[in-house]
């Protein structure tokens, strides 16, 4: 069964179409994961309605990503179902089928937001079901990210994509390898390895900068107290300060690179402690601290992989 667009129209008293359903705007950028997820609804998880070449997949997703593109493994399948043809699925003309409608009822809860992958899709499930869709740029880096790992993702779609659907290379992905110099990366290359290895590069990047507020605002001190002056200091360099002055029995390694402290200045650090007592949280300090580190150790592991991914796929594409 399909359900007719025309029919299903709704109309006001006078017999005039009724107006489209209106929602209310997404949350201005720099908004905190708070505010964005209070937007969503549902404590930020959206449905995402995924294409395939044979069907249609569901999937449970944290939003929130969408308004710092990353964490595709925040991604959790709920149904998969093959249709005999999509085209009667889902269209201007003939709106949605019976099929797709309970597909998507069965999942959706009152309220709750849905990804989709195409402008006709939000159009008409907006206008059929009331469901508010959306339908931006992070979007489309989702969905780009969820064609090259369809595999794993939906283990029970047989069919491959066609070169045509496949998008080879995000403006996310191209950004993020740009950035850590990985400026030579052909289409041809990317498979999911590659993508989440960027992804990677992405979020401990993301776990670290998600501190620079509260890690400037509390490195005001070290000027006032110790006389040291943090301006430009690295956030891990900074973090393990805080850190030394919470906890100055602990011994950490220190040396001249931008992420260390150097000697003489852990050894200030160590002799003010005592001026911090009232002023620094000690476990805010060492939990940030521990994050940052571990960060950056899976930054560098994903950067030492990625220059090995990227030689073999040169070799391989010559």
């Amino acid at each position: 069964m399909v359900r007719s667009a025309k029919k299903e129209t709704e109309k006001h008293g006078d017999g005039s179409p009724a107006s489209p359903p209106s929602f209310p705007p997404p949350p201005p950028p720099g908004s905190s994961d708070s505010d964005i997820s209070e937007w969503l609804g549902h404590y930020g998880i959206i449905l995402v309605l995924f294409e395939t070449p044979s069907g249609f997949a569901l999937l449970r997703y944290d939003g929130v990503n969408l308004f710092r593109s990353g964490g595709l493994e925040a991604v959790t399948l709920l149904d998969f179902q093959i249709f005999k043809d999509k085209n009667l699925a889902i269209n201007p003309e003939t709106g949605l089928s019976d099929q797709l409608v309970q597909m998507i009822t069965a999942w959706h809860s009152s309220g709750q937001k849905l990804a989709v992958g195409k402008s006709d899709y939000k159009t008409i499930i907006q206008e059929k079901m009331g469901i508010h869709c959306l339908f931006n740029e992070p979007v489309m880096e989702l969905m780009w990210g969820l064609k090259n790992m369809m595999k794993s993702l939906v283990q029970d779609e047989k069919c491959d994509l066609s070169r045509e659907d496949r998008c080879h290379m995000s403006q996310g992905m191209l950004s993020v390898l740009n950035s850590y110099g990985f400026n030579k990366v052909e289409p041809e290359m990317v498979d999911e390895n590659l993508i989440m290895l960027a992804l990677t590069l992405f979020e401990s990047d993301y776990c670290v900068n998600k501190f620079a507020e509260y890690l400037h605002f509390c490195g005001k001190y070290l000027k006032e107290l110790s006389g040291i002056n943090p301006g430009n200091w690295d956030l891990q360099k900074l973090a393990t300060a805080l850190k030394l002055i919470c906890y100055p029995q602990e011994e950490i390694e220190t040396g001249n690179s931008y992420e260390m402290l150097s000697e003489d200045m852990a050894h200030t650090l160590v002799n003010d402690a005592h001026k911090y007592e009232r002023i620094l949280k000690k476990s805010s300090c060492l939990n940030i601290y521990k994050e940052i580190i571990f960060a950056r150790w899976t930054r560098s592991r994903a950067i030492a992989l990625l220059k090995t991914a990227t030689a073999e796929g040169a070799c391989a594409t010559q």
